[in-house]
């Protein structure tokens, strides 16, 4: 579509886990399985500096932050938003971008329970020792989606691969 169409919430939305500057590829991956499905993709960014304090009884989220003023959750929110349009501005998928808040992996299953998602699509880490050192201590949320949850997560790989005597970081 030529521009952002709120998807409707049915059952077996394609959920896709996105960041800001994140390659295109994972948004055109979930797009393609959308479309294959017949089912509308549901981009989520998970704002990692606010999670939920508590939830009202008639569902309102009151959340706690580490950025009090939320500028830096909007501007990534905005960054998410801006690149759904360009990546996807060919695509005749239904989509919408929504943020959630706190871990990405516990968020992501929330929303995929929420929506009965018949899919989850998330991309790889960067390469490198700060990005190994982070997943190595938070754990990779691929890894903690397919362990946590029954529906198929699909991994789209999102830098060069390794030559085969290369090593990675961590061995």
């Amino acid at each position: 579509m030529a521009e952002n169409t709120p998807a409707p919430t049915s059952s077996g939305a394609v959920i896709a886990g996105v960041v800001p500057g994140q390659s295109p590829r994972v948004m055109r991956a979930a797009a393609r399985q959308a479309a294959m499905a017949g089912v509308p993709l549901v981009l989520a960014h998970v704002d990692t500096t606010r999670f939920v304090a508590f939830e009202d009884p008639d569902g309102y989220v009151n959340p706690t932050t580490v950025d009090v003023i939320g500028a830096a959750a909007r501007a990534a929110l905005s960054e998410v938003q801006s690149a759904a349009e360009s990546t996807l501005a060919g695509e005749s998928v239904p989509w919408s971008v929504r943020q959630l808040l706190g871990d990405p992996a516990l968020a992501l299953i929330q929303l995929a329970d929420e929506l009965d998602a018949s899919l989850l699509v998330v991309g790889t880490r960067k390469r490198g020792l700060g990005e190994s050192l982070r997943e190595f201590l938070t754990g990779s949320v691929a890894a903690r989606l397919s362990h946590r949850q029954h529906r198929p997560v699909l991994v789209v790989p999102l830098g060069e691969p390794l030559a085969p005597d290369e090593e990675l970081v961590w061995e």
